[in-house]
């Protein structure tokens, strides 16, 4: 599950994508299912994913969760991703 997002730590936004070691530390963290992301995803969520995957992508960020929190000047955006998209809709014969 790869998902890319846009986060602004008060620079200028830039993006960084989740891969596997991402989405490990945030099951660790919240003691939930990767499944479980398509269906319910707070801000709190996607703050993590965004500190994860910036400190993997060799981004500067504080050391500490919470010090990230605070810098962050928006909830970071999802870009694009599976957990945007869940699943395709089904195509219909309606006309």
């Amino acid at each position: 599950m790869k998902i890319t997002l846009r986060i602004d730590q008060g620079e200028g936004p830039y993006e960084v994508q989740t891969n596997l070691g991402t989405i490990v530390a945030w099951e660790r963290k919240f003691k939930r299912k990767a499944s479980e992301m398509a269906t319910a995803m707070g801000a709190e969520d996607l703050a993590f994913l965004a500190f994860e995957a910036s400190r993997q992508a060799g981004v500067k960020v504080p050391a500490t969760f919470d010090d990230f929190i605070k810098r962050c000047e928006s909830v970071p955006e999802v870009v694009d991703g599976d957990a945007a998209r869940p699943t395709d809709g089904e195509p219909s014969d309606v006309h």
